[in-house]
């Protein structure tokens, strides 16, 4: 991913006296509440559609309907674009996209929150909360830490692109998610996504340093909201899931 190649460039994992200014705290607060926004459109998103006739048109007689798949499809191919060509749009541009990946996530999360409300909500509340800490911990930790972490970069990828191949197994084979498996499934989901928080939050602090530009910060601040949003929300739908297993 474009943050994770320039903060590559960088030979230690702090940056330098001169990146811990007021500009990195400037540069950091705008992440996070491009990133709280993105998780407060989500929420709104999926109230809505829980609240209205929306989400009927996300299930059939049979199971999830093909609008739903469209959605999430579209939402993956919407965030990996969007990732891909961060640094080519205006930073406005990107935080529109980012509100439009978390506007189509929020919709897609629908099922598993109706499947919470009706068998105990509370679970939607521990799950938020056991996420929000875990996401907080691990975001200090990668801030804070003087130990590089850029070795985790190729683990976390090939343990993100196994969850995404046993999420796209389970559509065809639900029963692979059930069970002992499942629950593994989920536990790996949430380390894995806990790990990328603190990799993410310490190669966007070095790729803060590396960079000059005020522009390409300002691109690199929605790019790094939209990685933190990913992992926070993937936290959070698999301690739901979890919280929620028979």
């Amino acid at each position: 991913m474009a943050v994770k190649n320039i903060a590559l460039k960088t030979k230690s994992p702090n940056a330098p006296a001169g990146a811990k200014s007021g500009g990195l705290e400037l540069y950091l607060k705008r992440i996070f509440a491009l990133m709280f926004a993105a998780v407060g459109v989500t929420a709104l998103a999926s109230f809505i559609t829980m609240a209205t006739p929306l989400w009927s048109l996300l299930f059939t007689a049979t199971g999830l309907s093909a609008f739903y798949y469209i959605l999430l499809f579209g939402g993956l191919a919407l965030s990996i674009w969007t990732q891909v060509r961060a640094f080519s749009f205006k930073p406005s541009t990107g935080i529109l996209l980012l509100m439009l990946y978390a506007v189509l996530t929020g919709i897609v999360l629908t099922p598993l929150l109706l499947v919470a409300v009706t068998s105990n909500p509370y679970t939607i509340l521990s799950a938020f909360v056991i996420a929000a800490v875990m996401f907080a911990c691990m975001a200090l930790f990668g801030y804070k830490t003087v130990k590089d972490l850029s070795f985790l970069g190729i683990f976390l990828f090939i343990g993100m692109i196994g969850l995404v191949l046993v999420g796209l197994a389970s559509f065809i084979w639900p029963a692979i998610v059930g069970g002992t498996f499942g629950t593994i499934v989920c536990l790996v989901g949430v380390l894995v996504f806990a790990l990328f928080t603190a990799y993410d939050m310490q190669t966007l602090k070095r790729a803060y340093a590396v960079l000059s530009d005020g522009n390409q910060k300002n691109q690199l601040a929605v790019l790094g909201a939209l990685h933190l949003y990913i992992s926070f929300i993937a936290m959070f739908q698999y301690l739901l899931s979890l919280l929620n297993r028979d």
